[in-house]
């Protein structure tokens, strides 16, 4: 597939440029449903790079931990300076009374 361009956002008054559209990555590891086959997950962050999206989203919990781990493998070929990506932390995980946090310096 041809890379394509996608139009371009600034986030903040900083400089930061990302893709107007950005990928969420939660639903490949499991959170909604069950996770899909590793190389499927690369495969569709990939298409999602060459149709002009350079903005990912990802988090600790999403898995967890195998969806940060799971968007590297995929970018890995990709120019750094191309790909931005965000990333969450602090959810340890949830049960019957709700979400657990933890903020602590050796979480983080």
């Amino acid at each position: 597939m041809e890379r394509r361009e996608m139009p371009r956002v600034k986030l903040s008054t900083q400089g930061l440029e990302v893709s107007k559209l950005g990928f969420g990555c939660m639903g490949l590891t499991g959170v909604y449903n069950a996770p899909i086959p590793k190389e499927a997950g690369i495969a569709i962050i990939r298409h999602a790079f060459e149709a002009g999206i350079t903005f990912f989203d990802t988090a600790d919990a999403y898995g967890p931990h195998t969806n940060e781990v799971l968007l590297g493998k995929a970018l890995k070929h990709f120019p750094r300076e191309k790909v931005q990506v965000a990333t969450k932390f602090g959810i340890a995980g949830f049960d019957v009374s709700g979400m657990r946090v933890k903020g602590t310096p050796d979480y983080v």
